[in-house]
């Protein structure tokens, strides 16, 4: 079994909201599991009628405890099918293969944040609460959600305390002005954001017109935005491996790399998970994943090859 790849037992299922189940993972042994920092999220790998699936779940219980990895579980109605099969197939008792953890939403020292969660986004953002709390940072947290009813660890945020915590409850205070509210936020604050696209995509928008740079966010479906990019064939260069391919209008690099024996591991296929992050040697990225900030995109050093392309004919990758 390669590293970082376990058979874990499922030891507790809790409904925590409406439509969001807990489970609670362990070793069948009780040994240690890998340590992990604020924002990072692991992997589900299970079949259903016949179908893989992977999926990206945040961690969400406490760093220190090493025999326990705890994430929530959003039942979605239009989904493809994999949040309904772990509502309705998933049984204590249960093993599930789990891959990571791994960490693409990593949370940086700062004197002063602000964490926006929509809906399940909350759980990569209370561990990050706790871990800033302790250090004495100053933090604010608006945590918005169709109903309480459907907002996850309610009572925990609760617990926080209402003068640094907004609860927006959309069917009881409608929906949260997100530009008013970066707008007011000095700008050396890290702001951290999780939830649907929707809220993302409008804290990207209020970022960047009010100038505020300091801004992170997690996805967990493919952000929109490149669905009708155009593609066109490129070559690309596995420097480590000397292997050399043309990558065809409509065939990934991941997807060449696989066929001509290039190892680059790789999870989700959908630019989300940031398994598939290789180092770029020369040559400029087109970038369409959902994992690199605009920093990071438009310093080229890395990108994700299972949806990313390329904007110059020839790309030269470590790999």
């Amino acid at each position: 079994m390669p590293e970082r790849d376990f058979e874990l037992v499922i030891t507790r299922i809790d409904l925590v909201a409406k439509g969001i189940l807990r489970l609670t993972l362990a070793q069948r042994d009780g040994a240690q599991l890998p340590a992990w920092d604020p924002g990072a999220h692991v992997d589900l790998h299970f079949v259903s009628q016949g179908v893989e699936y992977v999926r990206q779940y945040s961690l969400c219980g406490r760093p220190t405890d090493r025999h326990h990895w705890q994430v929530a579980v959003l039942l979605v109605a239009d989904g493809r099918g994999g949040s309904a099969h772990i509502h309705q197939a998933f049984a204590q008792g249960d093993t599930v293969r789990v891959t990571g953890p791994r960490n693409n939403f990593p949370l940086v020292p700062a004197q002063q944040y602000l964490f926006i969660a929509g809906g399940i986004g909350i759980t990569p953002i209370l561990p990050m609460i706790a871990h800033v709390s302790a250090s004495g940072a100053d933090w604010r947290l608006l945590y918005c959600g169709r109903s309480v009813e459907s907002m996850a660890f309610i009572d925990d945020v609760n617990a926080l305390g209402a003068d640094r915590v907004v609860l927006q409850a959309r069917d009881a205070r409608g929906r949260a002005d997100l530009a008013a509210l970066i707008a007011q936020t000095d700008r050396t604050t890290e702001i951290y954001c999780c939830g649907p696209e929707s809220m993302l995509r409008a804290v990207d928008e209020s970022c960047a017109s009010s100038s505020h740079d300091r801004v992170h966010v997690e996805r967990f479906s493919p952000s929109e935005g490149v669905s009708g990019a155009t593609n066109s064939a490129f070559e690309v260069e596995f420097a480590r491996s000397g292997v050399v391919v043309t990558v065809p209008a409509d065939r990934s690099i991941l997807e060449m790399a696989e066929e001509f024996g290039v190892d680059i591991d790789s999870s989700c296929q959908d630019g989300v998970c940031g398994t598939c992050e290789t180092k770029v040697i020369s040559g400029t990225p087109d970038h369409r994943d959902s994992v690199l900030g605009a920093k990071e995109r438009a310093a080229g050093q890395t990108m994700m090859v299972c949806v990313s392309r390329s904007c110059s004919a020839r790309l030269v990758l470590d790999a």
